[in-house]
Order: structure tokens, then C-alpha cells, then sequence
């Protein structure tokens, strides 16, 4: 890649070829439980833009920019009072509409409120993640995609911080075979002590361990296909030569792990067989990103407290900065690669990510890189990447900025980890995913591109 068009593609500040493409979509700006403290305000920074997030006494969302209009001053230490946000230096004070509802220090007829806006946007909850939307004109509609369909009590949102480019963090979560080598560990866990955990739980229609088939299967045969909502990535295993647990090891059964990227910048993968990740990676500068991961479970209510108490020690707040990093070599230990993990860098994979992108460099050099046939879904989301930014340009919409019918078309996608029949593999796990979305009480029917 040439260095002019890595750039293109990595740099989201305001006016900037990729930074006007990602506009056109909602952000993830923050977690709902971030404003759950004494005062209900946070200062997200989102694409090199300088926000303030709150709740007005009514309960209702705003997001601003966070200079005061009037000489610049930070309302992130504004006072949240008469129905809105006002600035400490004189007193000025904003609905979360933008619109000026006092000046107190200038006379009473004076018209300057009136002439006055913050800057705001569209902002929404769902599912514990709060959306924003900082681009031109009115937002577009949200896809009918599970994880923005799922009940509440269905999902748990949660949040962490890279020290990196927001694409590398993204391409590692549609890059199937790193998952053999970087997530590799070298005993398996009871998968019924896996609850909550990535790559802990058996496979589907087995009791075999993931952990197991992507330990001793290390070159899957990997497929990549465009779909109305990015790319279907499949990376199928054929069990031939291990002992698997009383499987037949003639070649008739294949591991089958589909995951997805989902537009603008997402991936979609499997955590057990009823519950699924999506990861979006959102850009606060051009050095530094956060990953928000909503996770949706089609079959019965998730366990949010047990779920949050297994990540909350591995961050500290408020700025869900992982505990491990560059410092402290990630808490890498040699004793432990030789003996249980492939990395010796512990048991959450998150720090496994966290380690292979934040160690490309703020910004990956991709002009060096040497891609290989199984980086076809990378090679794949770049071009789309190009041709997105593209678009934008020539003024017309982007994938996935869609009339409120089509988003509405749009439902899944399905992504699985399981062993079955070699032959007619996609028939057999279509037929599992579609009796267990007819079985759910809420996942709906797919179309022919989940």
C-alpha cells in the first residue's frame, strides 16, 4: 500500500477523506453506565472532535461540543441546572439542543442568546451503548441487525482502550487465522466454566473445547464474501488427524467458524452457541481508539452483573484503560509461554489484541506489510474502505446509509462456531441457525445474506 493511501484511510479528523466517510454513520460515544455517577456528564473525544456527553434533569441525553461559544471556555466542568448545561466562566447556559437560554451577565433585553448555538447532535441509547451522530444533514436509520434488535436484558455492553489506530484494532477481529496462533492455549477449560469468556466454550453440537480445534488446526481454509452489510467471513477446519473426542477423523466432519465485518467498523463473532459479539472500533484521534462490544444473546437473558465483574478488574475507570499494556509489557511471562499459553501474556484475549495492534505502532507502516491468502477479508474491507470514502466524495451515500425500508430488511447477521457434516456444511448450519432463530423470542427470520 502507498503511504498517501494509508493515510486515506486512517486519518478521521474533522475534513478528512475518511473522516467524512465515518460521519455519515452513528458512533458509539459511550457507555450508558458511564453517566450512571452523582453527575451525569462525560467529555468523549470522537474522531479528533472534543465533545460533552450528559443527562439534563429531565433525564434526556444531549451531546455538544465541549468550547463554550461564547470565549472557548470547557464545558466539561459546566453546571448541570435549569434544564440544561451552563458554562462556569459567565454563567451562559445551553439546552441540549445547542440553543442559548441565558446570558445572565449581559443586560436583560439583550438579543445575544438569540444569536448564539452550541454545537449538538443526534445522540440515542441502545443496549447500554449511547450513539452520536456528528455528520451533515439528518442521521440515517440504524439496520434491524440483532444487536440493535435484542431485549435488554438480552445484552451487555462493555468498552476498552487502545493506544492505536482505529484500523488495525478493526482488522484483527476479521483476520481468522490469527485466532490459532495469538489466542492459542495449550490446556482447555471445562467449557462449562466458560460462561462469559471468548474462545472458552465448546463447539457447537459437541463438547469439544474451541480451544482444542484452533490449537490443532492452524491453517483453516478461509472464504470472504461482500454482503449488503459488509463481508461474511468463513474459516472451515476439516478433522483429520487428532483424536477429537470419539469424532469420526475421516474427513466427514468439518469445524466451521463464521464471523463477519460489519460497515463502516465493526466485526460480528461467536462466544458460545446462543450468544454473539459486536465489536465496533472508533477512532478518538488518529493515535488512539476505543473497541465498544455489544454482546446479544438469542437464546435466554444474559447475566450483565456476572459479565461486568469478570471484565471491570481487568481496566481502570473512568477511562477503561486496560491494566496490562506498553508499561508493563502487558504482564507477559516467559514461564507461562512455555507452559500454558502460546503468548505468556494470561487468559483475556482482549490483551492478546491489545498487544499484536498496539505493537504495529500508533499508525501501522503498511507500505511494509506483506499480505498473505489468509488476509483475503483485510484485502477485501480496504478496498470497500476505498470505495466508501470514495462515494462520500462524489456526494453520494456510503454502504449501509440506507432508507429506513431497506435498513428495516437488513436482519443478523448469524455467526457460528461448530462441528458438522463436511458435505452440504452450509446447508446443515443454516438449518441449525435458522430452528434456533424461529425457536428465540425476539431474533427474526433471516434473508438469504445473514
Amino acid at each position: 500500500m502507498r503511504e498517501e493511501e494509508n493515510t486515506r484511510l486512517t486519518r478521521t479528523g474533522p475534513g478528512t477523506p475518511a473522516g467524512e466517510w465515518m460521519r455519515r454513520y452513528w458512533q458509539p460515544i459511550a457507555l450508558g453506565e458511564e453517566l450512571d455517577g452523582v453527575r451525569p456528564l462525560v467529555a468523549p473525544k470522537v474522531m479528533g472532535q472534543d465533545l460533552v456527553l450528559f443527562r439534563d434533569e429531565d433525564g434526556e441525553l444531549g451531546l455538544v461540543d465541549r468550547g463554550c461559544p461564547h470565549r472557548g471556555a470547557d464545558l466539561a466542568l459546566g453546571r448541570l441546572e435549569d434544564g440544561g448545561l451552563r458554562c462556569c466562566f459567565h454563567g451562559w447556559l445551553f439546552a441540549r439542543d445547542g440553543s442559548c437560554l441565558d446570558t445572565p451577565a449581559e443586560p436583560v433585553d439583550s438579543p445575544l442568546k438569540s444569536r448564539v448555538r452550541l454545537g449538538s447532535y443526534p445522540v440515542r441509547e441502545i443496549n447500554g451503548i449511547i450513539w452520536g451522530y456528528l455528520g451533515p444533514g439528518e442521521p440515517p436509520e440504524l439496520p434491524a441487525l440483532d444487536c440493535f434488535q435484542a431485549p435488554a436484558d438480552h445484552a451487555f455492553a462493555w468498552k476498552g482502550l487502545l493506544e492505536c489506530n482505529w484500523l488495525q484494532a478493526l482488522e484483527v477481529g476479521i483476520d481468522p487465522a490469527h485466532a490459532s496462533y495469538l489466542h492459542r492455549f495449550f490446556q482447555d477449560e471445562d467449557p462449562a466454566d466458560s460462561y462469559g469468556k471468548q474462545f472458552r466454550a465448546a463447539s457447537q453440537g459437541t463438547d469439544l473445547p474451541m480451544t482444542k480445534i484452533l490449537r490443532e488446526y492452524g491453517r483453516p481454509d478461509i472464504d470472504a464474501v461482500r454482503t449488503p452489510y459488509g463481508i461474511r467471513i468463513t474459516a472451515r477446519r476439516t478433522l483429520d488427524g487428532t483424536d477429537t473426542q470419539g469424532l469420526p477423523m475421516d474427513g466427514s466432519r468439518t469445524h466451521v467458524r463464521i464471523t463477519h465485518q460489519v460497515f463502516p467498523h465493526a466485526f460480528h463473532i461467536p462466544l458460545d452457541a446462543e450468544t454473539a459479539i459486536t465489536q465496533w472500533h472508533v477512532p478518538i484521534d488518529d493515535n488512539s481508539s476505543y473497541w465498544y462490544a455489544l454482546f446479544t444473546s438469542v437464546g435466554g437473558p444474559v447475566d450483565q452483573a456476572e459479565m461486568r465483574r469478570q471484565r471491570v478488574g481487568a481496566v481502570t475507570l473512568p477511562d477503561y484503560r486496560p491494566r496490562f499494556g506498553r508499561e508493563n509489557g502487558y504482564g507477559y511471562d516467559p514461564v507461562e509461554q512455555r507452559t500454558t499459553t502460546y503468548t505468556g501474556l494470561g487468559f483475556d484475549i482482549n490483551v492478546h489484541d491489545q498487544w499484536a495492534v498496539e505493537g504495529q505502532g500508533s499508525v501501522q507502516d503498511r507500505t511494509r506489510e506483506h499480505l498473505g491468502r489468509s488476509d483475503k477479508a483485510i484485502v477485501m474491507y480496504r478496498r470497500m474502505l476505498g470505495e466508501a470514502i470514495g462515494a462520500v466524495e462524489r456526494g453520494e451515500n456510503p454502504p449501509l446509509v440506507l432508507p429506513a425500508e431497506e435498513a428495516g430488511r437488513l436482519h443478523g447477521p448469524v455467526a457460528l462456531d461448530g462441528i458438522g457434516p463436511t458435505e452440504g456444511w452450509l446447508e446443515h448450519w443454516t438449518a441449525v441457525t435458522d430452528k434456533q432463530r424461529a425457536d428465540s423470542s425476539w431474533a427474526r427470520p433471516l434473508g438469504t445474506d445473514g
